[in-house]
């Protein structure tokens, strides 16, 4: 294996050099496209601009910016120097930027646009150690000094770095020569949800670990392209990137928006995507809220086909043995329950992939092998609707601190209701409240240990020792179950447990899951430490809800905040609630949802959404307090 990513593209561009690297937008929204041996020149030349600039093996570098193809280059240029990186997205506050560049010792720092140097420039008197900075967006042209502060546009860096490779040429590949495994490459900064952001320092180790054993789990390779629409900054694009290096494949930039996104799907006609959960539940969301607005007859085929779709999806992973383990089964049982089923679905499976799947599989470009799904738990209901339509989901589970996937679904043997067996070379184990490891099928805290954990919180020593034992064991505050099978199932966070008075536990996750299953709730939020009951916010999808006014003569006036206070409204949610939560769907009577308020706004990124679309609970509990209040009066 090789020592640094750098080495990997090294590799990759002398093995493949005429294979497409990235593909990105032009100023008519057309693609354009560019192979791995001038990526690699670029990516040499970014390297030895920015050694000219100043940047030195073991410096860091900011790097504020959303996905787009000069990020990588970036990125890789300053792996190059043997230098790490400390990645923001645009949407971070002026304090989050001003403490990580000042707590990270940033001198040199990238920003993507005019925009986000204007916003930079405010808070130049604030960041004394920054000398430098770039400007990634290739139309930006205007450089020179800003209080003192050296601007360069992005196309000067290429220059900069062709002339200074024209009296060095081997200035960049004498660094990386030098590199190591243990060399950090990035320092990247938590959002910060329950205090001040904490600098995770990730090795190149921790990334290869990954990169190497992928093609145990999924096969991509060379003429292979990821539609990519997630926030690079955080690590579970960030892996993605460098998965798409080390098979030699190409990475086509889009945005996480529906209408670009399925746009980009036929101009790009993808084989992968990773996606966070809420991305893959807007796909379904969009074509349920098509099939709604047909005639009778072809909704009554659509469902009929999806339900037909699910049987036959059961029956053949009993056939297979792709079910999860968690207690033991007789396989050869499994087998004689399903064959039948399946060889009577067969021909109705064929009939609905003719009917309705193959249009849905148009949609995503007709070539798409699978999606990776990750971020966040997929909600049942979504795993099962792709299933069933015959898109391959591989749910994969993380986080920052380990560079990040644990554990991925592998493609060819994907076991639904877990996110797959635990990487290579990583271990994986589910303790008790007495520290005790816990036999499978048996819920407990997740604690992983290997080469992806990460070499501490940079300057927090303190904090490092709360989380990594003296065995190097990482408590990932998150609830599991291992299969027999050592395949992994998260339950929820240990931290997001609500305890009601009478000490019942309860988790969060399969409750929202359900409630979200209903095309009339798009985010739900379920509410209850220390209270005699459980209650839920929910905010309404409202198309839908707006549409079913109507048809009810509901009086609202275009008034949202009205329209949510109205008797039939509260009347609808109430029996959705009801008819979800309930003992003919497993839940127990303290897990029932006693009361619900609902909201007249829908969540946004960067308020209530974090960049990978998860609620901020936090953030909810503190803007919606006076809500939440009501619902326990």
């Amino acid at each position: 294996m090789e020592v640094t990513i750098p080495f990997v593209l090294e590799r990759i561009a002398r093995e493949h050099p005429h294979v497409v690297a990235q593909m990105y937008k032009d100023d008519n929204e057309s693609f354009r496209s560019i192979a791995y041996a001038e990526f690699a020149t670029q990516v040499e030349e970014v390297a030895a601009g920015l050694y000219s600039l100043g940047l030195r093996p073991g410096g860091h570098a900011g790097l504020i910016s959303e996905n787009r193809r000069e990020w990588f280059l970036f990125d890789l240029g300053v792996l190059s120097l043997r230098a790490a990186d400390v990645p923001r997205g645009c949407d971070a506050t002026d304090d989050e930027i001003v403490f990580i560049l000042d707590t990270a010792d940033v001198e040199i720092c990238a920003v993507e646009h005019q925009h986000q140097l204007d916003r930079t420039k405010q808070l130049f008197s604030r960041l004394p150690k920054l000398k430098t900075i770039i400007v990634l967006d290739p139309a930006f042209a205007d450089g020179g000094k800003r209080d003192g502060v050296e601007v360069v546009p992005f196309r000067d860096v290429l220059e900069r770095g062709r002339n200074l490779l024209n009296g060095e040429p081997t200035v960049i590949r004498d660094i990386v020569a030098q590199g190591s495994t243990d060399d950090i490459a990035t320092i990247i900064f938590t959002s910060g949800t329950t205090g001040e952001p904490k600098g995770v320092m990730l090795s190149h180790g921790a990334f290869l670990n990954q990169v190497k054993h992928v093609p145990d789990l999924i096969h991509v390779g060379p003429g292979d392209i990821w539609l990519c629409v997630l926030p690079v900054w955080h690590s579970f694009e960030r892996i993605m990137q460098y998965v798409a290096l080390g098979s030699a494949s190409a990475l086509a930039y889009s945005k996480p928006v529906g209408k670009i996104m399925l746009e980009d799907f036929q101009k790009v006609r993808p084989t992968w995507m990773a996606s966070v959960p809420r991305i893959w539940e807007a796909v379904r969301a969009g074509i349920y809220r098509n099939i709604k607005s047909q005639s009778a007859v072809t909704r009554a085929i659509f469902f009929f086909f999806v339900a037909v779709g699910g049987a036959y999806a059961h029956a053949r992973n009993l056939v297979r043995g792709y079910l999860p383990r968690f207690r033991r089964r007789i396989r050869l049982l499994d087998a004689l329950l399903g064959i039948v089923p399946l060889i009577l679905l067969f021909p109705f499976k064929k009939l609905g992939d003719l009917l309705v799947f193959r249009k849905i599989q148009a949609r995503l470009g007709g070539r798409f092998v699978a999606g990776i799904s990750g971020g966040g738990a997929l909600p049942a209901a979504v795993d099962r609707f792709f299933s069933a339509a015959g898109i391959l989901l591989l749910e994969g589970y993380g986080l920052t601190e380990t560079a990040p996937v644990l554990g991925v679904r592998a493609q060819d043997h994907p076991v639904p209701g877990t996110v797959g067996p635990i990487f290579p070379e990583m271990e994986i184990k589910v303790v008790g409240e007495d520290g005790s490891s816990l036999p499978p099928g048996v819920q407990g805290l997740v604690f992983a240990r290997g080469p992806q954990v990460m070499k501490g919180y940079y300057k927090r020593p303190d904090l490092t020792a709360e989380v990594i034992d003296s065995d190097g064991w990482f408590d990932t505050g998150d609830l599991g179950v291992l299969t027999h099978d050592n395949e992994l199932k998260i339950t929820g966070r240990a931290k997001d447990t609500i305890v009601l008075l009478g000490g019942e536990n309860v988790e969060p996750n399969p409750i929202e899951e359900k409630l979200r299953e209903s095309e009339f709730i798009a985010q739900a939020i379920l509410l209850g430490q220390d209270q005699k009951f459980l209650g839920a916010l929910l905010v309404p999808e409202f198309d839908i809800l707006e549409e079913w006014a109507a048809s009810e003569k509901v009086e609202w006036g275009d008034d949202r905040a009205k329209l949510v206070t109205t008797a039939e409204v509260k009347a609808k949610y109430d029996g959705i609630v009801r008819s979800l939560i309930s003992a003919q769907n497993g839940f127990k009577p303290f897990e029932r949802v006693a009361k619900v308020g609902l909201l007249s706004v829908t969540f946004e990124l960067g308020k209530e959404l974090s960049a990978k679309q998860e609620v901020k609970r936090h953030v909810v509990h503190d803007l919606y307090s006076h809500e939440i209040d009501a619902i326990f009066a």
